[in-house]
């Protein structure tokens, strides 16, 4: 049974395209400038995304016969390093809205700096831009991101020893029952750890190793605690 869109969504319709908003045209599939906006809106401050409401706001809805099947392929390309990286888990939810089929996308504000099609997207109020060749922008992003979120930082001396290797597996069982083919079953636990965004290098220090939300995710209870007493 398919929901009625909520009263909250219904107000972000009816608020207009900022920010943290954004109207596509989606009838059969799902639009070219989809994860230009998915990029964006995680490098910034996160926002909603409704397929089915053109620019006036006006939702047009989405053909109910492909609306299963555009859902799988968001979730298919989210978890697809060559299409988002690093990777993320997003939901899409169908609402039913004045006879009308949408798909809602709630996107989150993300602690690392996404590429789509290897091209960094910001977002302002006049939507989604592509800075990959403004070294400023690219530079400002990274500023704020590392100094928003603690869980970046990244330990040297932590290794594979100290991560529980079990959940390393049952996460990429889970992914891999979720999604077909999914990439990180041919991925050994480092290269998963890497398309993830939990083991990385800071090119200013030269540091690499597990960060600390990797640490936090996947490591033995000891470390857990060396950690968070840092």
């Amino acid at each position: 049974m398919i929901e009625k869109l909520p009263n909250n969504l219904i107000e972000f319709i009816e608020a207009g395209e900022g920010t943290t908003i954004e109207y596509k045209e989606a009838k059969k599939s799902l639009p070219n400038s989809l994860f230009e906006s998915v990029c964006s809106m995680l490098n910034r401050n996160g926002g909603h995304i409704f397929l089915g409401v053109n620019n006036e706001s006006e939702v047009i809805g989405v053909y109910k016969d492909y609306a299963k099947a555009m859902k799988k392929e968001f979730v298919d390309l989210c978890n697809n390093p060559e299409k988002l990286f690093p990777t993320v888990h997003l939901d899409i939810k169908e609402y039913i809205y004045e006879d009308k089929h949408i798909l809602y996308i709630y996107v989150h504000e993300s602690s690392d700096v996404h590429k789509t099609a290897n091209k960094i997207y910001d977002r302002n109020e006049d939507g989604d831009f592509d800075i990959t060749n403004n070294t400023t922008l690219i530079s400002n992003l990274y500023i704020r991101k590392r100094s928003t979120y603690i869980e970046n930082k990244i330990y040297p001396f932590a290794t594979m020893n100290d991560l529980r290797i079990d959940l390393i597996d049952e996460a990429r069982k889970m992914a891999s029952n979720r999604t077909s083919n999914h990439p990180w079953s041919k991925m050994n636990n480092e290269e998963m750890l890497r398309s993830a965004g939990l083991y990385e290098r800071n090119l200013e220090t030269g540091k690499e190793g597990f960060n600390l939300a990797c640490l936090l995710i996947f490591g033995k209870d000891d470390i857990i605690s060396s950690a968070l007493s840092n």
